[in-house]
């Protein structure tokens, strides 16, 4: 199936600011270096282009694939999931998402969605030719636009709510197994991004206002308590924090600020990827879990790693 691009009604996309970064491996004077989670001498690798915004990496371990969300403007904007088949080739899994933004691979297989303009938290069943069961976890018609997702190893659901437009009424939820929503967090402007650490203890949001990210200590009832600064590079780079991973060692993989950024569980930076486009997300992949996939403007791209994904541990 070739990619293609369907009416569904007026998509507005957020600015984008363009990195003139050095792609890996090229690090010049006084910049960050090249973190030791990527393997030596590997450069970033192009695998997908198109005249697209591209965002929500999730890799299928079972049918070994990576499947990534797309918005399309112009005058027939539209949303889908693709599904790589093969560099440079990719397959609508799934067309008129309402919005799909965010995905995770859940602790049963499926592939998670943050609906923004469905106001939906959105679950489906991997099938070779798109979902094979769709089902609505949670909707709101009062939530602003559900952009980011993640699931802790307790079945318990994260998803960030941005207030993109006026950064009063943003907020992250947590979604429970019984199928109740609970705000969880308040306190950010525009929360983005969002993963938990690999036991589920600890949150991480990336906020696109402040240009940082924050963490939150998750307690037994998955409720979280005060928040506070996790990671906040020193680079003159003001692109917008996005969305993130994390490897075997409990790294994060943090895109914005020039690129994906690595820093510790403790927070210390080990280094970047320096990516030429804005990078709006990362997952891992691959059969070993060795791959760093990068959604980006327009591209979409594959780097060699050190490590394994987190979901490999």
């Amino acid at each position: 199936m070739t990619l293609r691009a369907l009416s569904i009604g007026r998509l507005v996309l957020r600015p984008l600011m363009v990195s003139a970064l050095v792609a890996t491996g090229s690090v010049a004077a006084g910049e960050p270096p090249v973190p030791e989670t990527v393997a030596p001498g590997a450069k970033l690798v192009e695998v997908y282009a198109a005249d697209a915004f591209f965002e929500g990496p999730v890799w299928d371990r079972k049918g070994e694939k990576l499947y990534f969300t797309a918005f399309f403007g112009g005058e027939a904007p539209n949303q889908q999931i693709l599904r790589l088949d093969g560099d440079g080739k990719a397959a609508v899994w799934l067309d008129k998402t309402e919005g799909v933004n965010g995905t995770w691979l859940s602790n049963e297989g499926r592939i998670l969605g943050a609906q923004a303009y469905g106001h939906r938290v959105m679950s489906y069943e991997i099938g070779p030719d798109g979902p094979k069961d769709a089902k609505v976890l949670a909707q709101n018609g009062g939530w602003n636009q559900p952009n980011d997702i993640c699931q802790t190893p307790s079945g318990n659901v994260y998803f960030t709510d941005p207030d993109f437009q006026n950064q009063k009424t943003s907020a992250v939820y947590l979604l429970k197994p019984d199928g109740s929503v609970h705000k969880v967090a308040s306190d950010m402007p525009v929360p983005n991004g969002v993963i938990t650490s690999l036991d589920g203890k600890v949150l991480y949001v990336s906020d696109s206002h402040e240009k940082h990210w924050r963490s939150y200590p998750i307690a037994e009832d998955g409720t979280v308590g005060e928040g506070g600064m996790f990671f906040d590079p020193e680079t003159d780079r003001r692109d917008s924090p996005d969305g993130m991973s994390i490897d075997e060692q409990g790294n994060l993989y943090l895109s914005g600020r020039g690129g994906v950024w690595v820093a510790s569980p403790e927070g210390k930076s080990l280094g970047l990827i320096a990516v030429p486009e804005f990078c709006s997300n990362v997952t891992f992949g691959g059969p070993k879990g060795r791959t760093l996939y990068l959604t980006c403007s327009k591209k979409v791209y594959a780097l060699d790693m050190a490590v394994r994904g987190g979901p490999w541990k």
